[in-house]
Order: structure tokens, then C-alpha cells, then sequence
């Protein structure tokens, strides 16, 4: 599987600006044996948290036909990062994929709203947790939004299903690259499959974003990594290893969820 990370500088509250941006790398970057394209976190306005009542999309009606196009012209998947989207119940950060015929394989919002950047004032939680889907190709995956990286609980349940990829997206802090690194490489360790992460990078003025989108294989080694700037990281994951890999190392096998304990407050 070939898969293209696209990592962003994203303009805050200007959804018009940052589809052009995308179409552009569409037409100039993407490879016409890509399988996948992954956009970061909240493409469509940034972190432009104050506007999004007014400038968030509405059940995705603007954001799945602009997809739908780049999927079905250049016959990807996009894993397709988050946008900010009004649904019944509030304002949320919802993540989606879309197949390369055009439809709408995965939606999710996120669980874990960042304290730190006051996204409860604003957002809605999400209640369900990340599950299963195949792509085109039929491979197993998930797709899990930014600070639920810290929630290990949200990986396991689609890995133990038989996700053999995990795609993350996100606009990671800078000050926080070493977590990012780290917390990527465990959720591939522990859960023996492909981790990809899509970040933003540069600074929307009260943040500065880490980049350092990347692709970790089942044994934790990173074997595409990006740096700070705008650009496109690509890599080939041979979904094979995942099956050696936890004939190698059988964590699911070896599970006992008849003694785990968790302390709820």
C-alpha cells in the first residue's frame, strides 16, 4: 500500500484558502500509484475556535463533495484528517474517509476535547469509539483524532477488532514533539500494526505546529518521517508484516480483560 501524508500549514477560519492549497498539492505531488492521501486535523478552518459557529461546515455537505472530487479524479482513498462540522447535537471535530468512488467509508468525532486549547468551550465530544473500516483494497484500519493519541483505550478496541493500520491526524504542538514521537511509536508497539500520522506544521499565531508526520511499522521502527515544513511524506506499508508480526508477538491472544481494572473518578 502507497500511501501520501500531507502535511499542512493550515489558514485559520479560511476554508476557501485551504481547499485551493490542497487541490494544488493534488494536482502537483500526487503519485498516480498512491492507494492513500491523509489530511492532517481540522483542515477546513484551523483552530480558528472562536469563528467555527459561523464558518464550520454544515453535516458535511461542503466537505464531502470537494473530497469526493480529489478521490474519484485521482482514484485514492483520502483519509481525509478532520473538520470542524455542525451535526445533530453540536459543533464538532469530526474525522472521515472517503473511498476512491467517492463515498463515505468512516465518520468519527473526536472523544478527547484538549483542555489546554480550550476546545470544550466550543466543541462537542464524541461518544462512540473509533472502529474498524476497510479501505478500497479491503485492508483493515482506523482513524483517531489528535489528543485521543493519549487515550490508548481508543486504539485497542479496532486493533483487537483487526485493524492492521491506525491513521492518526492532527495539529500536534511543537512543544510536545517528543510525546508525539513516543506516543505514535507505543500505539504501533502495543498494538502490532502500522501507525500513520499526519500533523500540521507551521504557526496560526497562538500556535506553533510540530510537522513530523510519519509512518511507524508493527515493530515500532519509523520508516517515513517528515520535517517541520509544508511537504508531502510518502511510504509503502507491506500489510503483511502486521499478520507476522503478532504471530511473532501475540498481545491479542494473550489478552486478560477478565483482570484489567480501570479506576473511574
Amino acid at each position: 500500500m502507497k500511501v501520501q501524508l500531507l502535511q499542512l500549514e493550515i489558514a485559520p477560519g479560511d476554508v476557501t484558502a485551504n481547499e485551493q492549497k490542497i487541490t494544488e498539492i493534488f494536482s502537483d505531488s500526487i503519485d498516480s500509484d498512491t492507494d492513500v492521501v491523509v489530511l492532517p486535523e481540522m483542515w477546513n478552518n484551523g483552530y480558528a475556535l472562536a469563528e467555527l459557529e459561523r464558518k464550520a461546515d454544515q453535516q458535511l455537505t461542503r466537505t464531502h463533495p470537494f473530497l469526493q472530487q480529489l478521490a474519484t479524479q485521482y482514484d485514492v482513498d483520502i483519509v481525509a484528517g478532520s473538520v470542524s462540522n455542525h451535526d445533530v447535537g453540536g459543533l464538532y471535530n469530526t474525522a472521515l474517509t472517503v473511498s476512491r468512488s467517492g463515498t463515505v467509508l468512516y465518520n468519527y468525532n473526536k472523544v478527547h476535547l484538549v483542555p489546554m486549547l480550550d476546545e470544550p468551550t466550543y466543541l462537542t465530544a464524541g461518544d462512540n469509539v473509533p472502529y474498524t473500516f476497510n479501505l478500497s483494497d479491503d485492508t483493515p484500519v482506523s482513524q483517531i483524532i489528535c489528543y485521543d493519541l493519549r487515550f490508548p483505550e481508543l486504539s485497542r478496541f479496532p486493533a483487537a477488532e483487526g485493524a492492521k493500520v491506525i491513521f492518526y491526524v492532527a495539529q500536534w504542538p511543537a512543544v510536545h514533539l517528543n510525546h508525539w514521537r513516543q506516543l505514535l511509536q507505543a500505539r504501533a508497539i502495543e498494538n502490532d500494526m502500522y501507525v500513520v500520522a499526519v500533523n500540521s506544521c507551521g504557526s496560526d499565531g497562538q500556535t506553533t505546529y510540530a510537522g513530523h508526520s510519519m509512518v511507524i511499522d508493527p515493530n515500532g521502527d519509523i520508516i517515513a518521517e517528515a520535517q517541520e515544513d509544508e511537504t508531502v511524506c510518502t511510504a509503502i506499508l507491506d500489510i503483511s508484516t502486521v499478520d507476522a508480526q503478532r504471530q511473532a508477538i501475540p498481545v491479542f491472544d494473550n489478552m486478560r480483560p477478565d483482570v484489567y481494572r480501570y479506576v473511574k473518578k
